[in-house]
């Protein structure tokens, strides 16, 4: 089923159990990307800890969806790995807004100083507080002095690619402010426990 990316937003919360986190107090977010269809039950229970779980993309199979949105709210952008399915659901950016915070969400984009073109336009023009991607398998938590707002690449929470450990990001958001942010890892990438 095909479902473009602005009725997608209407989905996220398509579990009449989840709460509603209008003019709530702090959102408890998990960052991950690059899973490429994995998923463990280390990986679940960070989600179970979760208000939110964000994916940067390369989400790979779409069964990884279905999995958390059974649990959690879930917003995603598809990355380059992903097939009709995700990309079906998931837009390419994403932008939003949690708690009075601006979100940019994309799979390529770069980082401070060395984002690329189409991504340097959206950052300019919709002026994020915090900007997400994925991608490259590193992770990276960095202030842009210039634009003025925060850059996560939460690494890569599947087995495959060149990293060697597997992470992810989690924070709390509180009245437009990022709080708590905490790297989880997750273990080496070539032992999967």
């Amino acid at each position: 089923m095909f479902v473009s990316a602005k009725i997608q937003e209407y989905f996220l919360f398509d579990n009449p159990s989840y709460p509603s986190f209008t003019n709530k107090n702090m959102v408890k977010i998990l960052l991950l990307s690059d899973t490429h269809s994995y998923l463990d039950d280390n990986m679940l229970n960070y989600v179970d800890q979760a208000d939110e779980v964000w994916h940067a993309g390369d989400i790979g199979d779409v069964n990884i969806v279905k999995t958390i949105k059974k649990r959690k709210p879930f917003r995603a952008v598809y990355g380059n790995i992903d097939g009709h399915s995700v990309r079906g659901r998931y837009p390419k950016t994403h932008r939003f807004v949690v708690e009075d915070l601006k979100v940019l969400m994309t799979h390529i984009g770069g980082y401070p100083g060395k984002y690329i073109p189409r991504i340097k336009k959206k950052l300019m023009a919709y002026a994020p507080d915090l900007f997400i991607t994925g991608h490259s398998h590193i992770l990276k938590v960095m202030y842009d002095k210039q634009l003025q707002f925060l850059h996560i690449n939460p690494g890569a929470a599947g087995k495959e690619g060149f990293h060697h450990v597997r992470t992810m990001v989690r924070f709390e958001i509180h009245q437009k402010e990022i709080k708590n942010l905490e790297v989880i890892e997750l273990g080496k990438r070539g032992l999967i426990v």
